[in-house]
């Protein structure tokens, strides 16, 4: 489904943060049945041509590259998700990295922000192994699906209101066939921010490192600073609060029942009682 495009960017603001959109975009998703898959969703991210500027600007990067990853084939397409499809923990971030993801084709694969959230991925037993370098590594994830408001990498990491707005189908696909998924992990404000949106949230929570906010279809949201290079070289964000917050996804997981997982998701409001 096409966001609508009428009334400009000032439009499309509004309708990420719409209540009413979400419910339409719940609606859609459920439409498609039980033909929907994780696989299609992937499938038709990376083939995504939505946005013009960013289709534009992940090809240009993927042509010109970078001189410290000369004679590498650029993958220079949206970025699908990955992970397992009967995830507990579903971690969304903001988007591609213009010679991380945008370069090997897998989220997180290949930046310094990769290298800090696989490390703790693989520490609190989510991750086969602590890197990820290419999508042939070898690596898997258990329990965990890794996700992003916007799937192709954007110019200066900045994603438009109305970009994010022509991705947010895809997010609300996936949280649909994450049946098992009790925790919702916002990798930095923007992400926090867009899953607020998506589930329609009124007042939005606010949004810290540790924050957390119960969603209507029983998950929790759970916020974490992002571990771009400007928290961790600062010390903003370290080794020891990133691991508590997989730690504290760990505790709600076992608390929801031994990874049982929360059930589908629903749009604000719709009653689920039998």
């Amino acid at each position: 489904m096409r966001a609508r495009r009428a009334g400009g960017r000032a439009e499309a603001e509004r309708a990420v943060g719409d209540t009413s959109v979400h419910r339409r975009l719940c609606a859609v998703a459920s439409n498609r049945g039980q033909g929907d898959t994780l696989a299609a969703v992937q499938r038709e991210v990376a083939d995504c041509r939505r946005c013009p500027r960013l289709v534009r600007w992940r090809e240009e990067v993927a042509r010109t590259g970078r001189a410290s990853y000369a004679g590498q084939v650029y993958w220079g397409r949206g970025v699908p998700g990955l992970g397992d499809p009967e995830a507990t923990l579903v971690l969304v971030g903001l988007a591609p990295a213009a010679h991380g993801a945008n370069r090997t084709g897998r989220m997180f694969t290949g930046d310094r922000s990769g290298d800090w959230l696989f490390a703790a991925l693989y520490r609190s037993g989510f991750a086969s192994q602590p890197t990820s370098t290419a999508r042939d590594d070898g690596l898997r994830l258990t329990g965990a699906y890794i996700t992003a408001t916007v799937h192709c990498a954007p110019p200066a990491n900045k994603p438009t209101p109305a970009e994010r707005a022509e991705c947010a189908p895809y997010l609300v696909r996936e949280l649909l066939l994450l049946e098992r998924a009790v925790v919702v992990l916002a990798l930095g404000q923007v992400a926090w921010h867009a899953v607020s949106a998506h589930y329609g949230l009124r007042p939005r929570p606010v949004f810290g490192h540790m924050a957390e906010s119960p969603l209507p279809d029983g998950r929790v949201l759970l916020g974490s600073y992002h571990p771009s290079q400007q928290n961790t070289f600062t010390g903003k964000l370290t080794v020891p609060m990133f691991d508590a917050v997989f730690a504290r996804a760990r505790e709600l997981i076992a608390g929801a029942g031994a990874g049982a997982g929360a059930g589908s998701v629903r749009a604000p409001g719709q009653d689920t009682r039998s």
